[in-house]
């Protein structure tokens, strides 16, 4: 008997301009004219986090400045940015994407990769299914996306990049020599500037020129990495596509902030905090983690940047014992009444929040006595009573009193950055 190993069908859908294209749908007398979403449209640390197809016309960039964007486009239309729209549209999305498969992967909050090998008999070849996503999220939703189909992840990945906005690109193994190997090396995925230059160095300028070198020179050059990429160059990339019911192990959850203006002093490093490390805390209760150790980063006005860790004695999702552990890592690590312009708080060291431990005789410092009064417990409840308040009324409904009326630019979950390292 002969067996045929059947190429798999890969999508990576990658909504267009999705934080600016949802806010527009609320807006449609904007149409036609640039526009971009950032943090805070007002603030001097203010970045672009998204732009429609009109901006991005005038090389406005993710990530630019406020400032630098309106340098090249004066007529730009900033909106501010609201995330919990977005999480309600990606919740939309995606069910859409359940209905042709249940292999889902999210990548980031407006992409995902789906395998829908095995719904070609109900739905057809992978272009037909691109094309029948994109048709209803489109006609259910008003949003549109571009679908790379391909017969591996990072392929896939490629072709929604080739072709924007609201297009499908077919990826196979007869095209992908003629469409991918022209390209800079840069192009291809995981290729960042420093190893772009490295490989310009030793003449590879395009995709071509990796898939044609030698494995083995590739990994000497960098490592690992080198291998890596020559397989993704040459179509040899088989990382599946994991099942939607997999959970992701999420390695730390931070968040971190750029303040209004330079803060200093106690109070007001409190302030910002407090509204970090409750964020943190709320996601680590959401995933069903608790972290064992706290990293705050902290940034000067001259963007000079530490970093330092704290080993907890016992893990915790409870937003006073984060707090307290990265107000401890400032206190020691900065001096008092210097300014900073940016500080980051990260959950690490995570396990599953049912794990069970050995309770210690002191408090989450490891010096204080633990007592029923001043434990973990009476956070736990206080910190679970707020998830129910919040979940039952919005996200604003309550938070700490500190927080409010604040003019430093921390406003619950909003001016927040998340940073999950996946």
């Amino acid at each position: 008997m002969i067996y045929i190993k059947m190429d798999r069908v890969i999508l990576h859908c990658d909504m267009n301009a999705f934080y600016a294209s949802v806010e527009l749908l609320s807006m449609p007398e904007l149409a036609g004219r640039p526009v971009a979403v950032c943090g805070d449209p007002g603030s001097r640390h203010g970045v672009v986090l998204a732009k429609n197809e009109r901006a991005k016309a005038f090389g406005i960039r993710t990530a630019e400045t406020v400032w630098s964007a309106r340098s090249k486009c004066p007529g730009l239309v900033l909106l501010r940015a609201h995330h919990e729209k977005y999480r309600e549209y990606c919740a939309l999305i995606n069910d859409i994407y359940y209905r042709f498969t249940d292999m889902v992967e999210p990548f980031s909050i407006d992409e995902s990769w789906l395998d829908v090998t095995g719904s070609a008999l109900l739905f057809g070849d992978g272009r037909e299914i691109a094309d029948r996503i994109r048709k209803t999220i489109h006609g259910e939703l008003g949003l549109t996306l571009s679908v790379g189909v391909s017969f591996n992840k990072i392929f896939a990945k490629m072709g929604s990049e080739y072709k924007k906005p609201d297009a499908t690109t077919v990826i196979d193994r007869e095209n992908y020599r003629e469409l991918l190997w022209p390209l800079p090396a840069e192009e291809l995925f995981f290729v960042g500037r420093a190893t772009a230059a490295k490989l310009s160095g030793k003449g590879v300028h395009t995709i071509g020129d990796l898939a044609s070198r030698e494995r083995r020179s590739l990994v000497s050059l960098l490592g690992k990495q080198g291998g890596m990429l020559y397989d993704y160059a040459n179509g040899a990339d088989e990382s599946p596509v994991r099942l939607a019911a997999e959970r992701r192990r999420i390695k730390s959850v931070g968040n971190g902030i750029t303040f209004k203006r330079d803060i200093k002093g106690s109070e007001e490093i409190r302030t910002g905090v407090t509204a970090l490390s409750d964020t943190v805390a709320g996601r680590l209760r959401k995933y069903g983690l608790k972290c064992g150790a706290v990293k705050v980063d902290i940034k000067d006005p001259h963007f000079k940047t530490i970093s330092r860790q704290k080993q907890l004695v016992s893990a915790t999702d409870v937003t006073e014992e984060i707090v307290r552990a990265a107000i401890a890592l400032i206190e020691h690590a900065w001096p008092a009444n210097e300014p900073i312009r940016l500080i980051t708080v990260t959950g690490c060291n995570l396990r599953d929040g049912d794990e069970t431990e050995q309770l210690s005789l002191f408090g989450a410092d490891g010096l204080t006595p633990y007592t029923a009064a001043d434990g973990m417990a009476r956070g736990e409840r206080v910190d679970r009573a707020v998830d129910n308040i919040r979940s039952k009324y919005g996200a604003g409904a309550i938070t700490f009193g500190s927080i409010l009326h604040n003019d430093i630019g921390v406003e619950l979950d909003e001016q927040v950055e998340e940073a999950l390292d996946l």
